[in-house]
């Protein structure tokens, strides 16, 4: 039996290409992006949905954010990273795709010990044009998985031994042997396969169970499924591009979800109210804490 749960719009807001939606369990607050405008969204919830609480403007697309240990965020913007503070000042890291000005940051997330992954795409979405990196909290960057295309969702199992990352160019859902003490990888293999008629695996979330919440672009749905891979549940949404996921609130119960309005469903002229918005839905299942980037002990 697959469960299926409801979903309904809890923002105001409505960004173009809504993204990267993450759950600050410190502050209880929700950031969220809108890539292509540049934009930081950050939200707290509430009876009524939830509140805006402040926007940034970067100036660069922004493909990810991760609250950091040391306060502000860190971000895959543009070229590369960087640290943000409140008042919207950016300092950058490193930027693994300067000089190529086809290529951008995309997706990301921070590891249990604090490092940040985060992969660069072509704009115009080549094929195995992108590279994931990790990111330690010293600056130092190294490439991790070359050939991708566009790089997207990062989730952890709970005793951190199994990555699970989606690269939407191959429609696939992959998992690897994940060493965290020494940030590496090993034994690829691919766990959830998406026909491209039900839509393409974008953002993801992992739950207290290990099971991998998947956001599916032009798939109009949020679909949980078990580590190797069975379907378990569904979250049907009244928009085609759901983008990422995370859980959220004071007990990690409620799945939040961003979505994207610029979509091939608006080029086709269908009109979806509610594209863009935020929204939310009560599982019955909890998420986990996510980490923040490690304080820095040096950085270049």
């Amino acid at each position: 039996m697959i469960d299926e749960f409801v979903a309904v719009p809890c923002t105001e807001v409505i960004a173009e290409f809504g993204e990267g939606v993450v759950w600050d369990h410190v502050h209880s607050e929700l950031l969220w992006v809108d890539l292509e405008a540049g934009v930081l969204y950050r939200g707290r919830p509430g009876p009524a949905g939830v509140e805006l609480l402040g926007r940034i403007e970067l100036g660069y697309p922004l493909g990810a954010v991760a609250p950091a240990q040391d306060g502000g965020w860190l971000v895959a913007a543009g070229p590369g990273f960087a640290r943000l503070t409140e008042d919207g000042a950016m300092t950058w890291i490193s930027q693994p795709a300067a000089g190529e000005p086809g290529l951008r940051m995309n997706d990301g997330a921070c590891d249990p010990t604090g490092r940040f992954w985060a992969g660069t795409m072509a704009y115009a979405e080549t094929p195995g044009a992108g590279t994931l990196y990790r990111l330690d909290p010293d600056g130092t960057t190294t490439a991790m998985v070359s050939g991708t295309t566009i790089s997207n969702g990062l989730g952890w199992s709970g005793d951190a031994t199994t990555l699970w990352f989606a690269d939407s160019g191959r429609g696939s859902v992959d998992s690897f042997r994940f060493d965290a003490a020494a940030g590496t990888l090993s034994s690829r293999r691919t766990v959830i396969a998406v026909d491209p008629e039900e839509g393409v695996p974008d953002g993801l979330t992992v739950d207290a169970e290990d099971h991998i919440w998947v956001a599916l672009f032009e798939g109009g749905e949020v679909r949980r499924y078990a580590p190797d891979g069975e379907l378990v549940a569904r979250v049907p949404l009244p928009v085609s591009c759901p983008t990422s996921c995370c859980f959220g609130g004071a007990d990690l119960a409620t799945l939040f979800i961003s979505t994207a309005h610029k979509s091939p469903a608006a080029a086709r002229g269908i009109t979806e109210p509610d594209a863009g918005r935020l929204f939310r839905a009560d599982t019955l299942v909890r998420g986990v804490a996510q980490p923040f980037f490690a304080t820095a002990q040096r950085q270049s």
